[in-house]
């Protein structure tokens, strides 16, 4: 399971095995087998050190929770719209009660 889940994120944030090897310092062997599920039972340390650079918490991996997966270059592209639209980021903030008003009248409405 932790494997199938490592593969699928890995390539969802379209990283070749070997990036994601030497970024999380793990053998490529190693994470091969991991990703194969020929090694169910990884350490502690080393699904800490892929979900860091998967950006996914270890809950994530261990498949205790599904969160969708949200690549880099999208939220890049949703800073650039925010950007677009004169959004900068101390405006955030501000906006924040708005997007929780508009939740809570969404589920009003339902």
């Amino acid at each position: 399971m932790i494997g199938t889940n490592i593969n699928r994120i890995r390539k969802a944030k379209k990283l070749t095995l070997s990036e994601l090897a030497e970024r999380a310092d793990v053998s490529k062997s190693y994470l091969s087998n991991i990703e194969r599920n020929l090694n169910d039972n990884p350490s502690i340390q080393i699904v800490e050190k892929v979900a860091e650079v998967l950006n996914v918490e270890v809950a994530t991996l261990l498949g205790a929770e599904h969160e969708p997966i949200i690549t880099n270059n999208e939220w890049t592209e949703f800073i650039r719209e925010l950007k677009a639209l004169g959004i900068t980021k101390p405006d955030i903030d501000e906006y924040k009660v708005i997007f929780e008003f508009i939740k809570w009248k969404n589920k009003q409405d339902q």
